[in-house]
């Protein structure tokens, strides 16, 4: 991956990345870095402006942080609806148009278009059939290995993390309890929270 999202310290509440705490930033630098990190959603709805198309929502990151207008845009546009397996004539489409799978892919195609470093994704698959999680695992997954990313995934269901994670941190009433390795914590975790987590999700046999 390009980028480390270094540290979450639980007495400070610095968060490193980079080796940048980015809990110092001023208001510019915020914004600067806000390009290099972004978020997918877990409601691919509620995420989407219902009143905008989808190309005028892919657009506007491109416009807030570069100043590029939708014409000049296009182009990457198109090319990230062709990365997350949507047609080019969603550009003119809305939300509504789409299933809960195809606006995800749309959010997900929202947050890759500033080409980030990080994407932070809270629970962006717990409101799509298993069927459907499935394949935008697999998405996650091929964009991560083709563009070198990093994935600060956030969720409660331990058998997504143990086949998309490589490393885990427990928290448990706001604070970190348990980190390590995805097969080293989840085979013998220690916090009685981790335990009941695993518990929840076994594996089939």
């Amino acid at each position: 991956a390009r980028c480390v999202l270094d540290l979450i310290t639980p007495t400070t509440g610095s968060v490193l990345f980079d080796g940048t705490d980015l809990t110092a930033l001023d208001p510019a630098s915020k914004r600067k870095m806000r390009g290099r990190i972004q978020m997918i959603f877990q409601d691919p709805y509620s995420s989407l402006n219902g009143k905008r198309t989808i190309g005028k929502t892919l657009a506007e990151p491109l416009y807030v942080h570069q100043g590029v207008k939708f014409k000049d845009a296009l182009p990457r546009i198109h090319a990230v609806l062709d990365e997350v397996g949507m047609p080019r004539s969603a550009v003119d489409k809305y939300p509504h148009e789409f299933s809960g799978g195809q606006r995800q892919r749309i959010a997900i195609a929202r947050a890759l278009i500033l080409e980030p470093d990080l994407i932070v994704a809270d629970e962006s698959v717990s409101a799509l059939d298993v069927s459907v999680q499935a394949q935008v695992l697999l998405l996650l997954r091929r964009i991560q290995q083709e563009r070198g990313l990093s994935y600060l995934f956030i969720t409660h269901d331990l058998g997504v993390v143990r086949n998309f994670c490589d490393r885990v941190l427990v928290m448990y009433l706001g604070s970190i309890v348990e980190s390590g390795p995805v097969g080293e914590l989840l085979s013998n975790p220690k916090h009685p929270y981790t335990k009941s987590l695993r518990d929840a999700a076994p594996i089939p046999d």
